[in-house]
């Protein structure tokens, strides 16, 4: 499933990736700034330093594509969850450039995670646990309680039920 283009997200994303990499702000689309992996490949370079140990700079498509694949290896050692980064085709085809903003932001929240880095962030904290305490007699008391969640069919049966052909079992054939 594609992802929802979004200009402005787009923006504030390659936005956050230049000011991390302290380097002007091309003048190109957010698909063409991304398009060889050496920009993502710089700036995994930059909140993990050495996680990425060569940054291919030919032309060529296969070199361009592995710095994607590099790049999306080393998210995922970084936190990034699987279910967060995209395709390579999603970035070099420009298939799906919505994940690619979205993966970069699930990058920006997984700094937040790390100690070590100082800033720049992008997108909001992630959550922290809220561990809970219940005492025996609450627990026990919940126990009781059988909640709308285990639901209830009033009675409901499959008598009746006959819409569609029969299946008829022939014996002795």
């Amino acid at each position: 499933m594609f992802a929802k283009k979004d200009p402005e997200k787009e923006n504030e994303a390659i936005q956050w990736i230049f000011q991390v990499l302290g380097e002007p702000l091309p003048d190109k689309t957010f698909g063409e700034i991304l398009r060889d992996g050496q920009v993502m490949c710089r700036l995994m370079n930059k909140l993990s330093p050495g996680c990425i140990a060569k940054i291919n700079t030919s032309g060529s498509q296969f070199k361009m594509m592995e710095n994607i694949n590099n790049f999306t290896d080393a998210m995922r050692k970084y936190g990034v969850s699987n279910q967060d980064l995209f395709q390579t085709a999603d970035l070099f085809e420009g298939r799906d450039l919505g994940s690619v903003c979205n993966a970069i932001f699930s990058l920006g929240r997984a700094t937040y995670l790390h100690p070590e880095w100082t800033g720049p962030w992008l997108g909001p904290r992630p959550a922290e646990e809220n561990k809970r305490e219940f005492s025996e007699e609450v627990l026990a008391a919940s126990k009781t309680h059988i909640g709308l969640q285990a639901g209830s069919n009033k009675g409901a049966t499959q008598a009746g039920d006959n819409v569609g052909a029969q299946r008829r079992v022939i014996l002795g054939k």
